[in-house]
């Protein structure tokens, strides 16, 4: 079987620690997140409908609505219901993601990674040594496709 041509998920683990400690999120709350990324436009249902399989949490909607990550498209009206879409903060976010994915490198100065403060827990420290590992990774990544076009 041939391997696809990125290894996306090599560092999903890594680079998902880092969104989530950037953006102050939960686990369940990126996983809302990149559902809806591709939704367009949703209901309240709509989302409910998936946020039943993440761990349950009454008030997810409206922190997300009110911490920015969701906005409202259309309110509800007599004859419709109200439309939600990802703020342009969420959508920013995930497209980050996705560079990350792709081997653009995560900051490792103080002012662009938390991580990299002094005064961190004992995961903090583990997963910036994993993302100093992985930034050599994505450097020596793209020297191979360099050296070979």
């Amino acid at each position: 079987m041939k391997p696809p041509p990125n290894d996306y998920l090599k560092f999903w683990r890594v680079i998902r620690y880092y969104m989530k400690m950037k953006h102050g999120l939960s686990q369940a709350d990126l996983d809302v997140i990149l559902f809806l990324y591709s939704e367009g436009y949703f209901s309240k249902d709509k989302f409910d409908e998936y946020a039943q399989i993440v761990s349950w949490s009454k008030d997810r909607f409206k922190d997300l609505h009110r911490d920015g990550w969701i906005e409202t498209f259309r309110r509800r009206s007599f004859n419709g219901k109200a439309l939600y879409q990802l703020s342009y903060k969420a959508t920013r976010m995930v497209l980050d993601i996705y560079r990350k994915l792709n081997g653009e490198e995560i900051p490792t100065s103080l002012a662009a990674n938390p991580m990299f403060h002094k005064n961190v827990s004992y995961s903090d420290k583990v997963y910036r040594n994993m993302i100093i590992l992985m930034n050599q990774h994505c450097k020596e990544q793209r020297l191979k496709k360099r050296g070979g076009d």
